[in-house]
């Protein structure tokens, strides 16, 4: 007997499988992973904090800034998580630097590209600098954003090298961010 707090009918239409045992530990697996996640975004937003009396910034503290930052954390774990259950379901790593063993196409890359990037580096980063006040954090999650841009289209090269045809026809269907 398989134990599942997820019943499985909707495992099955979130997942695209039945849930197994070994689905449930990719699961787990994923939660763990993007848990860490969520403290880097948390991490680097308490440095903003720190950095913005320094830099003359105020905190903003209103309910009406931290409940969208809460939000976006939530939203940005779900998503990554969704993602990564993917990645470890291909038996891929979410972070290599070797070349991708599969082209995933379906679950939350049927909507973006790059859905770990959009989950973490977007929502989880501003989410928690909303949640944490700080002008700092914001500014610098926005300022990365072109460098990741950058980032994933020096992947996106690699892929078209390693998948062709497959690739371009993906690429043409999905947008990169969403």
């Amino acid at each position: 007997m398989t134990w599942s707090p997820i019943p499985s009918a909707l495992a099955s239409s979130i997942w695209g499988s039945s849930a197994t045992d070994v689905s449930m530990a990719t699961l787990l697996k994923s939660f763990l992973h993007n848990f860490g996640v969520v403290l880097v975004g948390f991490a680097l937003a308490y440095l903003g904090a720190i950095v913005d009396p320094i830099l003359g910034f105020r905190a903003f503290t209103s309910t009406s800034v931290t409940a969208p930052g809460w939000l976006l954390v939530a939203v940005g774990f779900l998503l990554r998580v969704w993602a990564t259950f993917y990645f470890y379901r291909h038996n891929m790593r979410v972070i290599s630097l070797e070349p991708r063993s599969a082209l995933i196409t379906c679950g939350p890359y049927q909507f973006s590209r790059n859905p770990l990037y959009l989950g973490g580096n977007v929502f989880i980063f501003f989410g928690a600098a909303l949640v944490l006040g700080s002008p700092t954090a914001l500014f610098a999650t926005a300022i990365h954003l072109p460098l990741m841009d950058h980032f994933i289209r020096r992947e996106e090269e690699q892929l078209e090298r390693t998948f062709g045809q497959e690739w371009q026809s993906y690429k043409k269907r999905v947008r990169r961010w969403l």
